[in-house]
């Protein structure tokens, strides 16, 4: 029953090109076949919730350059039980960026990814093995001219030219996401 909520948003979600269409199959799979799918804990690997956060014009993205992966994301993390993805995205948008007052555009799913983490050594007295994070990705705005606390997760952030995220981060993953926000259907 939890899971619904989830399973519902993903069997709308249409995906941008095969790859993305094949992530949202995978994901829907993951989530029917594992009741904890929200939990850290489930070695395997768990849904995660992100926010791809536009300033008012539509024209910058907030990326934060990750600590742990050395590399530029949009904020997002684990949703540690809580079946909200939406919640998850916008809690975790806030603790990573300090902005407070961040909109979302709507409670649709903007985009699903999927992706290996590395093995991450011991936490917590556990060995943090490689796993996968089913990214539900959501669509936010936020006013750029609100000064952003950078957190001990992030090593920098940064209001960044959609046309230059994949300066940025050219994975597939990033560089669908700015080119969704640059089609015509996601401008304001």
């Amino acid at each position: 029953m939890h899971r619904n909520i989830l399973l519902d948003l993903l069997r709308k979600h249409k995906g941008l090109n095969e790859n993305e269409i094949y992530m949202i199959a995978e994901t829907i799979e993951f989530v029917k076949a594992n009741e904890d799918c929200f939990k850290r804990e489930l070695s395997i690997g768990h849904v995660t919730g992100s926010a791809w956060i536009l300033d008012k014009s539509h024209q910058f993205v907030l990326l934060t350059h990750h600590r742990k992966l050395d590399k530029w994301f949009q904020p997002g993390g684990h949703c540690d039980g809580d079946n909200n993805i939406l919640n998850v995205a916008l809690k975790e948008a806030v603790e990573e960026t300090g902005l407070a007052d961040i909109q979302a555009l709507n409670t649709e799913i903007f985009d699903v990814d999927i992706h290996l983490i590395p093995a991450s050594g011991v936490s917590q007295g556990k060995v943090i093995a490689a796993h996968f994070h089913y990214d539900i990705r959501f669509l936010f705005e936020a006013d750029k001219d609100i000064p952003l606390i950078i957190s001990e997760e992030s090593n920098d952030l940064a209001w960044v030219e959609i046309s230059n995220v994949a300066k940025f981060n050219d994975s597939e993953s990033m560089t669908r996401m700015a080119y969704k926000v640059l089609s015509a259907e996601y401008r304001s």
